[in-house]
């Protein structure tokens, strides 16, 4: 057991649990010791938020309950603006977001589980490609530039043999049939990720302003599920959603510099580390300002960013317990390592969790 996985270890025994319950007797009392059953923890953790988190949360949430079989915790993935809104309204503990809180928003205060005038948190835990899928016969993979991908969702290119897509892909047949773009029709982290992708390496294309609302046209669905049926259930279809719900459409390899890259959770990554913390934000608000016109080799652009937000001082002493614990534990090597086998997330760097273990430390 190396020296990162200790320290990560030490995370979980927060949750009053043992990291690894199959580990050799003295690496148990190295982690803290005790087993399952020594858990105090109890009670009912409320969160909502990104849908994008979903399979993430599931696999967090049965992990967490097996280490502290007392406790239940409850993750409404309605979407991240409806996740934030209910956050705010004090209808949860916590909220799962795909956009961190914008810097006037934190500065009104108005977060209904938390003690008037104290700071939030928001740890950037779930970091996934977002993949650019399509559902078009006899092609599984197409390479396409920026200005390309943009062309499409904004309208603009209309078929799916357009000689800017041909131009990308010599010798794959493409045939004339008509493209329908799926996008979000709930405000959604995940749309205002890659819009904020396409305003930044094709902005003579995608001139509307970054949000989470769309404003194009196209076809919309309902959260990530909605988009991911509807590609798969059209003909000529194309749309956007965390690559963890990819399965097995088609997807877009994006062009980087003179590369074209597929995505990956290794090249999230890569993109993640290689981008610096947002300025004036608080010590425990580690929102990231991605780099989306990098030309380093191996990054993948669309990447979202999913946060856990909560408050650093809550209302309720059970609410600051229980959201301290789980956080922990989803930060920590176990609960990254669930996740990024349930839902193909890439796993925190030692040097996020440094941080994001401080920002969980606060929590009161």
């Amino acid at each position: 057991m190396n020296s990162t996985r200790l320290s990560r270890a030490a995370v979980i025994a927060v949750a009053g649990a043992l990291f690894l319950s199959s580990c050799a007797a003295n690496e148990a009392d190295t982690a803290g010791g005790g087993s399952e059953s020594d858990s105090t923890l109890s009670g009912t953790l409320v969160g909502a938020g990104a849908s994008s988190q979903a399979a993430g949360q599931q696999a967090w949430t049965a992990g967490f309950q097996e280490l502290n079989p007392d406790t239940t915790v409850e993750y409404d993935p309605s979407g991240s603006g409806a996740g934030r809104d209910t956050f705010i309204a004090g209808g949860s503990s916590f909220a799962g977001s795909d956009a961190a809180f914008d810097l006037e928003e934190i500065e009104a205060g108005e977060f209904g589980s938390c003690v008037p005038d104290t700071g939030i948190i928001e740890i950037p835990a779930y970091i996934s490609p977002i993949a650019v899928i399509f559902n078009l016969e006899g092609v599984d993979s197409l390479n396409m530039d920026p200005a390309t991908i943009a062309g499409i969702f904004t309208g603009d290119i209309t078929t799916w043999n357009d000689p800017a897509i041909a131009a990308t892909n010599e010798g794959v047949e493409l045939p004339d049939t008509p493209i329908t773009a799926v996008h979000r029709a709930d405000e959604s982290g995940t749309t205002e990720n890659f819009a904020e992708y396409l305003s930044a390496t094709a902005p003579d294309v995608w001139d509307a302003e970054v949000s989470g609302d769309w404003p194009y046209g196209g076809e919309a669905a309902n959260q990530t599920t909605g988009v991911v049926d509807t590609v798969t259930n059209g003909t000529g279809t194309i749309g956007y959603a965390d690559a963890s719900q990819a399965g097995d459409l088609g997807t877009v390899a994006v062009g980087v510099g003179d590369e074209f890259v597929e995505y990956s959770a290794e090249a999230a990554a890569a993109i993640v580390d290689a981008s610096p913390f947002s300025e004036g934000r608080g010590e425990n608000d580690l929102a990231i300002e991605l780099d989306r016109t990098s030309t380093e080799s191996g990054v993948y652009p669309i990447v979202l960013i999913s946060y856990l937000i909560a408050c650093e001082e809550y209302n309720e002493a059970e609410a600051a317990e229980l959201t301290k614990a789980y956080l922990g534990y989803i930060i920590s090597d176990e609960g990254q390592a669930v996740a990024e086998e349930a839902a193909g997330i890439a796993p925190i760097s030692e040097t996020l969790f440094e941080r994001a273990s401080a920002a969980v430390e606060s929590i009161q």
